[in-house]
């Protein structure tokens, strides 16, 4: 059963390029720790995630698909700063994820998925300010299963909106995966790219490099030196090494470590022009959790 959803979640998890954390291709349900320190402080970014999706069979290879997905950033801020740290304590963004998906021949699919979105403090009531609409268009050629093929492939191919990005047109995104081989695969694209060695079908590493963040609207008034303070947002590259295991066919253990390359968390004005910013050091990366996939 689960073998048959396959297609289906390799289009409607997919993360949008946006700033927004990396969801895998073929996720039911993920539980997720991020830890990022801040260089030469106290300061540090932590994120709980939680994301599900379920899949409802329309008609014969045509599915939609409702999910949502719940993270809490939590900004502890130890330095001296010329505001009210406590304005900046938690972030949360709520994802509704509409997909839907059907074939157009035998090997290819046509993905779209729709994603309202709440980023936000959340102190007060939710207003338009807290909301934000992105979604995307995808076409997909999976042969990861043609047993013909000496080296199985997937491409994705699509184009994104996110109103989180400030780019009022949509964004390419593409991802090309090959299993070269029993022990080798490789994944090349934006917003991840991999290079895995598989043990065994239990143990696997990697060696990455992906986009990471978050934007989110301040519901309180903040000021600072004359400018008001109405969003904040972060953006990460990092590149490092994962580690996976099967705890069962379908339920796996994952951790993956590395450093930052780029990263600049900023707070921003209704212009999403730069008021202050408040990190753009290189650091530490850290994210680990379980996942439910097929």
């Amino acid at each position: 059963m689960l073998e048959k959803f396959r297609y289906v979640f390799i289009v409607i998890t997919i993360c949008l390029f946006s700033n927004t954390v990396l969801a895998q291709l073929t996720d039911i349900v993920r539980l997720e720790y991020s830890f990022i320190p801040k260089s030469k402080s106290e300061d540090q970014y932590t994120r709980l995630r939680a994301a599900f999706n379920y899949p409802i069979e329309i008609k014969e290879d045509c599915y939609l698909v409702i999910g949502a997905e719940y993270n809490n950033i939590i900004l502890n801020l130890n330095d001296e700063y010329p505001f009210d740290n406590s304005l900046l304590e938690s972030l949360n963004i709520i994802d509704l994820n509409i997909g839907y998906t059907f074939k157009t021949s035998e090997d290819w699919r046509i993905g779209l998925n729709f994603n309202p979105r709440i980023a936000s403090t959340l102190v007060s009531a939710i207003t338009s300010e807290d909301i934000f609409f992105n979604g995307g268009l995808f076409v997909i050629n999976d042969k990861t299963k043609d047993q013909e093929l000496k080296r199985p492939y997937r491409l994705i191919l699509g184009l994104t909106y996110n109103a989180t990005t400030g780019v009022p047109f949509p964004l390419p995104f593409i991802i090309y995966y090959r299993r070269v081989n029993e022990n080798w695969s490789y994944s090349a694209g934006v917003p991840k790219s991999n290079v895995k060695y598989f043990f065994n079908e239990k143990h696997m590493v990697q060696t990455f490099v992906s986009l990471d963040g978050y934007y989110a609207n301040l519901q309180r008034e903040l000021i600072i030196e004359g400018k008001q303070v109405d969003n904040i947002s972060l953006s990460v590259v990092v590149g490092g090494i994962g580690y996976e295991y099967l705890l069962t066919k379908h339920i796996v253990a994952f951790a993956y470590t590395g450093y930052t390359f780029r990263l600049n968390n900023v707070l921003r004005d209704k212009n999403r022009d730069e008021v202050f910013r408040l990190d753009d050091l290189n650091s530490f990366y850290l994210r680990t959790g379980i996942k439910f996939k097929i």
